[in-house]
């Protein structure tokens, strides 16, 4: 039994022993019955509106788990699919990050200095630890 059906129940026992309506107890008893009554709807309203949003963070959280499979899956695909390599600028002292595309231009723009790295695929270690 819910906290609106307990307070019906009270109104109907208040109503069953029949108290003389001028007396300051019928007065008492109406008033705390319209209080809880006023309590009740509050409680029914704050329920429906704490699940509406329940309903709306699991909207987000599905949204949220869809976008990181987006994420997180791609950069999978991509590292196990195509392998990285990398090497130092020897004008800044860097390491570069490179994929195969690279390799077969053999020349490279360091991306912290602007150096024209030109280099031969057989002086470059494969990068298995890439960020």
């Amino acid at each position: 039994m819910g906290v609106s059906e307990k307070v019906a129940y009270l109104k109907g026992l208040m109503e069953g022993i029949k108290l003389d309506e001028g007396s300051d107890n019928a007065k008492l008893f109406k008033a705390i019955v319209s209080v809880l009554d006023e309590i009740a709807l509050e409680i029914e309203d704050l329920t429906d509106e704490v699940s509406e949003l329940g309903d709306g963070l699991d909207v987000l959280s599905e949204d949220l788990e869809d976008i990181e499979d987006l994420v997180y899956d791609e950069d999978d695909e991509e590292d196990d699919d195509e392998p990285v390599y990398a090497t130092t600028c020897p004008e800044c002292e860097e390491e570069i990050f490179f994929d195969e595309d690279y390799l077969e231009d053999g020349v490279i723009v360091c991306p912290n200095c602007g150096a024209k790295l030109e280099f031969d695929a057989a002086d470059l270690e494969d990068s298995g630890d890439e960020e």
